[in-house]
């Protein structure tokens, strides 16, 4: 079922994402990767969150791993060529627009995680916490995609809170 909603974005980002521009959304699809790789690396024993293939090609996806770098490398790229790219100018259509792609990560979310089991939480995650974070992720993203620099030092600033929030303890990392 994972393999599905990533065929999705993909198709969804070649008929309406921005394929001209990937030069200038290179560096944020970048971020967001290296972000996730960040988290995958350091929560590696203690995760906060994994997926798990429970439907469809299970032989294909057989852990978080593999999983995690199929989002990552079609997903986050889809996902940014379809958020970013169509980016409205007007204040109130850019709010609308960062909601839409929170509530579509959000409700993603919720439904694999109750209906079709295939993400997990662990270690005091939740989906309160999960709509926090496709808040400030899909905000980061964007200022990144304006401003790396400033993106870069807030989410130095979003770990360190996440990691107030949730505390890993050192033996646990990898």
């Amino acid at each position: 079922m994972l393999i599905i909603y990533v065929l999705v974005f993909l198709v969804a980002a070649i008929i309406w994402g921005d394929w001209k521009g990937w030069r200038v959304y290179y560096p944020t699809i970048l971020f967001f990767i290296v972000g996730d790789l960040l988290k995958n690396f350091l929560l590696y024993n203690h995760w906060l969150w994994t997926y798990k293939e429970t439907m469809f090609f299970e032989n294909i996806l057989r852990n978080h791993t593999i999983i995690n770098l199929m989002v990552m490398f079609i997903g986050y790229p889809s996902t940014i060529f379809l958020y970013l790219g169509r980016f409205p100018r007007s204040k109130g259509k850019q709010a609308a627009w960062v909601a839409f792609w929170v509530f579509l990560y959000s409700i993603l979310e919720y439904i694999n995680l109750h209906y079709l089991h295939l993400i997990r939480h662990h270690n005091g995650w939740n989906m309160p916490w999960s709509v926090v974070f496709n808040i400030v992720m899909f905000l980061m993203l964007r200022v990144h995609y304006k401003n790396p620099l400033l993106a870069l030092g807030l989410s130095v600033l979003w770990i360190l809170f996440l990691l107030q929030m949730f505390p890993i303890p050192i033996d646990k990392m990898k």
